[in-house]
């Protein structure tokens, strides 16, 4: 296992199964709160809160908007930009840091950071399980460094030692330290270890140094065994870790967050810049292969059961390359006008998430012609205009992939 820093971005930026696993694991147990110690130390390996959120729908939209800064690395801007949407749609008000924009940047900063570093660190106290020694890393700011964190840098002890168990990273709000495996003493010191440096003499005190309250365990240690479990199923390409796991949580809930996922505005952001880098001619090898759109519902999955007779559970709606262009060719021109259409522009593109979420049943659109593969049409009215969404069962990907699509004007 690499030896690299986790700054935030990395976190983020490159989520790995066992981070995505720990999280998912969790979304079947959304937690109402009235605050940040409702739940305390390793209760949070099994359950997802955010102080201060009690109603369900609430809980599930911030729920999503954590899962897709974790599962897809997306940014804290794209974060804030949700929270702000969600603490709107949902009337949220009372919580902590409302009011001043300080107060914002400082409570989404903080959800954000807090669920990146123990998701993190729970992935990789899965990865570490084969490490006979583990050393201590110190990560956090440069500016204002915790003195008895980089007191632990460099710390080597065997894996079994009870020290872990209290000062596995993270050890409070905002720390970024982390832990890194070697199988030899000789490894560790290549790793930067000191096999010989001594522990705290304090640190299996009541008042840990170095601690912050609430954070004296060890994330991931009560589910290490169900993360690795379900991480050996998905060692594939990253579209893929982006939408495992989710086949444990309850359906109930499932259908819930799939639909919090495309309410999301960054979802809508995304399919919207998604379809303007292939507009513009961007190099296909420099764009994902697919974009997705989130799970496809209970709802959804009966009526392509009834329609096409295929079992579609866990399938997710998504939209590829090779489609946009499709879209551009037959319906981005002028000549749409002719058949009371208007052009397709990548504007449209971000309408896609609320017509899957607020359109019309499916509609059986029978096949297509090169493939013959089952198609599937929803629609949805915004104001004067018809929004026609035609999706391609494609069982091999597990997903219902955008085929053709196309505005309709009302007189």
């Amino acid at each position: 296992m690499a030896d690299g820093q986790p700054t935030l971005h990395a976190v983020l930026g490159r989520p790995f199964a066992e981070q995505v696993a720990f999280y998912r694991n969790k979304l079947g147990n959304l937690v109402p709160t009235a605050r940040w110690d409702d739940i305390q130390r390793d209760a949070h390996d099994t359950g997802f809160m955010v102080a201060g959120a009690a109603k369900a729908d609430l809980l599930a939209d911030l729920a999503m908007a954590v899962d897709r800064s974790i599962s897809e690395g997306r940014g804290l801007g794209e974060f804030r930009k949700d929270f702000r949407d969600i603490v709107q749609r949902n009337g949220w008000h009372g919580w902590t840091g409302e009011g001043t924009r300080a107060g914002e940047r400082w409570r989404t900063r903080t959800i954000y950071q807090t669920n990146a570093m123990t998701s993190y660190s729970a992935g990789r106290l899965a990865q570490l399980q084969d490490f006979e020694y583990w050393i201590y890393k110190h990560n956090d700011s440069v500016r204002n460094p915790r003195p008895e964190h980089q007191k632990l840098d460099g710390l080597t002890l065997p894996a079994k030692h009870p020290f872990w168990r209290r000062y596995y990273p993270p050890n409070g709000w905002g720390c970024q330290c982390y832990v890194v495996g070697a199988r030899t003493a000789a490894g560790a010191r290549r790793l930067g270890g000191d096999p010989d440096k001594e522990i705290l003499d304090d640190w299996d005190a009541k008042q840990a140094p170095g601690i912050d309250e609430g954070w004296d365990y060890q994330p991931g240690a009560r589910v290490t065994q169900i993360v690795t479990q379900m991480a050996e199923k998905s060692r594939a390409w990253p579209y893929e870790i982006a939408k495992a796991y989710m086949e444990g949580v309850p359906d109930h809930l499932r259908d819930q967050l799939s639909r919090s996922y495309r309410a999301l505005p960054s979802v809508a952001d995304d399919a919207r810049r998604y379809a303007a880098r292939v507009l513009r001619g961007e190099n296909p090898s420099q764009i994902p292969a697919y974009r997705t759109l989130g799970l496809l519902p209970a709802a959804d999955v009966a009526q392509v059961r009834q329609m096409k007779d295929l079992a579609v559970n866990g399938y997710d709606y998504a939209l590829d390359v090779s489609t946009v262009r499709h879209v551009q060719r037959k319906h981005g021109g002028n000549g749409e006008r002719t058949r009371g259409q208007r052009p397709v522009t990548a504007e449209d593109y971000a309408v896609l998430p609320q017509l899957l979420n607020e359109g019309g049943e499916l509609i059986d659109a029978g096949v297509a012609e090169s493939t013959g593969a089952p198609l599937v049409r929803r629609e949805l009215v915004v104001g004067n205009e018809t929004y026609v969404a035609v999706f391609e069962v494609r069982r091999k990907r597990r997903m219902l992939v955008l085929q053709t699509f196309y505005v309709r004007e009302r007189k």
